[in-house]
């Protein structure tokens, strides 16, 4: 009968479920064990047999005469029938007496293939055999002898040597060079000892062989994947690469061009395994030909994941393989390759197979020790986030993340929960992508094809109607409800990362990372979370265990909150307006001076997104304020903080109060003051703008001298367009000077006599000085001072 049982596919093998494996796996135990069990028994039982065969003893040959008497009588009739002893012949006669002499011959077990005397040769010592051997004397003298390895046979050890042989002066040259013909034929030739030059250029062209050969490779599988699928296979083994000159170049080159390849053939869909009945089927030659391929491609494609993976645990696990080829210290180079690879497969093939296992091997290594592993890591999930359209590896990779967190025990490194800030959901959410844009596909109605079409074109269309909406559906475009129930997903996932941190860990230094997150979707969160958020992040603030960067981020999270969906509820949110005034002061031309971009942010969204719920006299208070803070900061902090005040006059009323000081009003400023309803900024003025008309940046000049003049939008005091249609952050981030360069540049001045200006310049300090004092002091004696006006009418105007 013919065996018609076949090996199992690598798509069937995909397709068991692991239910059967395990099971598979513990059948296959069970029978080693059983057949082990077995063995163990069989070779039990031949071992008492041998040790009983041993302990019998022979039996001595008294004995055996004497059962010869006994049973003398039984054997006679038997003797009957034997050979006569006078029709044998002598020797052999004379053999068998001298025989029957030994009592081994008689009890002897004839079955057994063991010399007689066996044991006693076992017995023998080896070495006192050796002993017994004679010397010789020393009558002669002694030859120079060269020992060898002794040989052992039945008799013992038999020493082997061979005389030194002596060269004789006296025979002739022919004789010699005959000797040395025949040396020279029996001896092996010696390896030639080569020099480092040598060395390098034996190692330089074995490389440029396997760089051909890997060319070679890589160019015919790209020119026909379909033929030369089975030479991914050649290519891969040369990942295995034994010479240990070239071993690491080579393993490093391969895994770029595998990578490199396989993102160029791989198709742009998930190759699914084929059902019984689909293999069942008889298909076309170019259809079984296109299967082959695939099978063969993700095959290859899963043992190239296989052996990078492989490399990384060996750097991870310090293990030496057995061939010792590369050196411990060659693993880590390996080890970040294979990251780099696993990085591009994971950003260029989100769509096909094996995606998830890719991402559960990179997600881990954002927290790795190495910082260039760890860097290579976040940035690959960053684009992933940010190209990721549909949102299906968006969501695996976070998930990943998640648990990643939690089974650290929020143990983890602040860059890993950075990454979600580069999720594109806020942006498929404002921004509709081109698909969802382009206008769908519309189909006639039955009025309309029976108004214009006859019979016969009612019959075409309906048919071409029906193709058209097969190959809709067969497209991969997402519905746009699909993808919001994907970025939903995704943002639960998120938020309850974020809320467990700072739940559990709110001394973590994971903190930053969450508030940042909060202030970026913090808009998406579900009305019925707020207050609760709300009086966690107050509570973080008011413990004081946050740095100022970290309360910045609370107050722009919960303004993020009361801006989006929060407009509903009733609430005013005093306590984040003071704490941002009372840490304005914090901020400087130092370090912090970069956090100005997050102050620029908050107040964006607490006054120009939420002007109708601000009081005049809270934004008189911050307008004073920033304004104090433009003098202390770099010049494009000043520009930001400058536009700020610009949106300031042109969204509240009444905000040139601080421009004109005739108008009076009750009590005095108090400036150290940090509660901005109470600190009377109606009663003072805006001075520091006269000093920022001075500034050696000549954008903080036109933004100073538009403020004095009232922030108009139109006439000769009106900003050009380029700097009045610009937002304060992004005013913030072009003026930046991280480059060490100046924006715009500095023109380059002629130098000054200084007899014509040093008289000019002496006046002006003196001048200024004079007003500062009598400024201080008659508002010190509560005499409100038209500032501004004693500037005009003075030389310094």
């Amino acid at each position: 009968r013919k065996n018609t049982k076949r090996v199992p596919s690598f798509r069937k093998l995909l397709r068991t479920s692991q239910i059967k494996l395990d099971n598979k796996l513990k059948n296959k135990q069970y029978k080693q064990k059983s057949a082990a069990k077995k063995y163990r028994k069989e070779q039990k039982k031949l071992r008492e047999a041998v040790r009983d065969a041993i302990s019998r003893k022979p039996f001595p040959l008294e004995e055996c005469k004497k059962k010869q008497v006994a049973k003398k009588w039984e054997e006679k009739e038997e003797e009957e029938d034997a050979l006569p002893l006078d029709m044998m012949d002598e020797d052999d006669l004379k053999l068998m007496e001298d025989l029957a002499q030994k009592a081994s011959f008689l009890t002897r077990d004839l079955s057994s293939n063991e010399p007689v005397h066996i044991k006693k040769r076992k017995h023998e010592s080896v070495i006192e055999k050796y002993e017994k051997v004679p010397r010789r004397l020393q009558t002669e003298p002694e030859k120079e002898l060269i020992h060898l390895l002794p040989i052992k046979d039945k008799s013992g050890i038999i020493p082997q040597a061979v005389e030194k042989p002596v060269l004789n002066i006296a025979h002739d040259e022919e004789e010699d060079t005959e000797d040395m013909e025949e040396a020279e034929d029996f001896n092996e030739e010696p390896l030639p000892v080569l020099t480092p030059e040598e060395m390098v250029a034996q190692r330089r062209q074995k490389l440029q062989e396997r760089k051909m050969h890997i060319a070679a490779l890589a160019s015919a599988i790209l020119s026909e994947p379909d033929s030369n699928i089975k030479k991914l296979k050649e290519l891969r083994a040369m990942l295995m690469e034994q010479d240990p000159n070239v071993a690491v170049i080579v393993r490093k080159l391969v895994m770029v061009s595998l990578m490199e390849i396989f993102k160029d053939i791989a198709p742009s869909y998930k190759i699914r395994p084929l059902t019984e009945a689909e293999k069942a089927t008889k298909v076309k030659k170019e259809t079984q030909k296109l299967r082959e391929f695939e099978e063969g491609l993700v095959s290859q494609y899963k043992f190239y994941l296989e052996n990078l993976e492989q490399t990384i645990k060996d750097w991870k696990q310090r293990k030496l393989k057995k061939s010792n080829v590369i050196s411990l210290k060659a693993y880590k180079g390996l080890a970040e390759v294979a990251v780099k690879c696993l990085c591009e497969l994971l950003v260029a093939l989100p769509h096909f197979n094996f995606h998830n296992n890719i991402i559960v091997l990179i997600v881990p290594l954002m927290n790795d020790p190495s910082k260039m592993i760890s860097e290579l890591c976040v940035e690959a999930v960053k684009k992933l986030f940010k190209q990721d359209k549909l949102g299906y590896a968006s969501l695996g990779v976070v998930k990943v993340i998640s648990g990643l967190v939690r089974g650290r025990n929020y143990d983890v490194r602040p860059e890993v929960l950075k990454a979600f800030l580069h999720l594109r959901i806020k942006e498929v959410e404002l921004q509709k992508d081109s698909e969802d844009i382009a206008p769908k596909k519309k189909f006639m109605t039955y009025k309309e094809k029976r108004k214009n079409l006859s019979r016969m074109q009612r019959k075409w269309k309906k048919a071409e109607e029906k193709l058209e909406r097969e190959l809709l559906e067969a497209e991969a475009s997402e519905s746009k409800e699909k993808k919001l129930k994907l970025h939903t997903e995704t943002l639960n996932i998120v938020f309850v990362t974020y809320f467990r941190i700072l739940k559990k860990a709110q001394k973590s230094p994971l903190l930053p990372a969450v508030l940042e997150g909060l202030a970026k979707f913090a808009h998406l969160i579900n009305v019925e979370f707020f207050d609760d958020l709300l009086i966690v992040l107050h509570s973080l603030i008011a413990s004081g265990d946050l740095s100022y960067r970290e309360s910045l981020h609370c107050i722009l999270s919960a303004f993020h909150i009361l801006s989006g969906q929060g407009d509903v509820l009733n609430i005013d949110p005093m306590k984040f307006y003071t704490h941002l005034y009372k840490t304005l002061f914090s901020l400087h031309a130092g370090g912090t001076n970069e956090d100005i971009g997050i102050v620029l942010q908050c107040l964006d969204v607490m006054f120009a997104k939420r002007r109708k719920q601000v009081s005049q006299q809270r934004a008189l208070a911050f307008l004073k304020r920033l304004s104090i803070l433009a003098l202390h900061v770099l010049p494009n902090s000043s520009v930001g903080i400058l536009a700020t005040n610009r949106v300031f006059m042109q969204t509240f009323p009444r905000m040139d109060l601080l421009l004109d000081n005739e108008s009076q009003g009750s009590g005095i400023y108090l400036p150290e003051l940090d509660e901005p309803e109470h600190c009377n900024a109606q009663n003072t003025a805006l001075w520091e703008l006269h000093l920022l008309q001075r500034h050696y940046h000549p954008t903080v000049q036109k933004f100073a001298s538009h403020l004095i003049a009232g922030a108009p939008t139109e006439g000769s005091g009106a900003l050009p367009l380029d700097l009045s249609q610009r937002s304060a952050t992004e005013h913030f981030e072009t003026y930046c000077m991280k480059g060490m360069t100046f924006n715009p540049p500095v023109a380059s001045v002629t130098p000054r006599r200084k007899d014509t200006f040093s008289q000019r310049d002496s006046f002006v300090d003196e001048e200024l000085n004079k007003q500062l004092q009598q400024y201080i002091s008659e508002t010190a004696a509560h005499k409100p001072l038209d500032f501004a006006k004693h500037l005009k009418e003075s030389s310094l105007a």
